[in-house]
């Protein structure tokens, strides 16, 4: 990464066993996501040289922590080169573009979630249980807060946010383009993400009574996106048919296979 110029500043051993957070510098949309594609394909080869399989699998142990795949944002102007987000007299030192984008992520979450978190398996990452380390650090409801990693949203520093609700498996071309559809949609419309929830959401997520809940399974999450006219103009009618044939051929193959789960609690029936 450092040869390619990606500029990588913090590389971390996280939560689970064998499990590593990268970062790199931040780019344009279509150069980030070159990059991400690019960094799956070169961490997989790199693995198998040595012997070893790495994943991106959003959950592939069921008592340790899933793979995120976090996203920082920020708007830039092409005309000034200024970040659009940086207000240093607004709350958290973001402007009032930044949080109607914030507004609008918020606004189409559950939709987004058919695109940042792809797979069957994505929502056993989402809406787990405490892992062995007392966090699953992925969110199940659509709130921000300051610097707080329990919410699907926090703001870390001033002029960016972090989303923190796509996985491993999300496709890294969808990501960045679904987000900026929501985000320019909640400019256009002045969303309002509403007060920010500085609370533990893993230890006091009760007291949040009105927070909207993530979808609970890929199923719900197709047919939030289904409904949403924002993702549908932005992406296109054609992609979001084809993609949801084939997002719920996945489902269907899946509520087909048995489990030894239903064998175990159902076969005395």
């Amino acid at each position: 990464m450092i040869t390619l110029g990606w500029q990588p500043y913090q590389n971390d051993h996280e939560d689970a066993n064998g499990q590593f957070e990268m970062n790199w510098e931040y780019d344009s949309a279509l150069k980030t996501a070159d990059r991400h594609a690019f960094f799956k394909y070169m961490v997989k080869s790199i693995a198998e040289k040595h012997g070893l399989r790495a994943t991106f699998m959003p959950k592939p142990f069921s008592h340790l922590t899933g793979n995120g795949c976090h996203a920082h944002l920020s708007l830039w102007s092409s005309k000034t080169g200024k970040n659009m987000f940086v207000d240093s007299r607004g709350e958290l030192g973001l402007s009032t573009i930044a949080y109607n984008f914030l507004g609008g992520i918020m606004h189409s979450a559950d939709a987004l979630t058919a695109i940042t978190n792809p797979t069957v398996n994505s929502y056993k990452r989402l809406n787990a249980p405490p892992t062995l380390s007392g966090a699953t650090w992925s969110p199940n409801t659509i709130t921000y807060a300051g610097n707080n990693r329990t919410h699907m949203i926090r703001i870390p520093d001033a002029g960016r946010f972090e989303l923190r609700l796509a996985d491993g498996a999300t496709n890294p071309y969808l990501l960045p383009a679904s987000l900026l559809i929501a985000g320019l949609d909640g400019i256009k419309n002045k969303r309002d993400p509403g007060k920010r929830l500085d609370i533990d959401m893993y230890a006091e997520g009760h007291k949040a009574k009105n927070a909207r809940r993530l979808p609970l399974n890929l199923l719900d999450a197709l047919r939030a996106f289904e409904k949403s006219t924002v993702l549908k103009e932005g992406l296109g009618s054609e992609f979001c048919s084809a993609y949801l044939n084939l997002k719920h051929d996945d489902w269907n193959k899946y509520s087909r296979h048995l489990t030894d789960w239903e064998r175990e609690t159902t076969l005395d029936c």
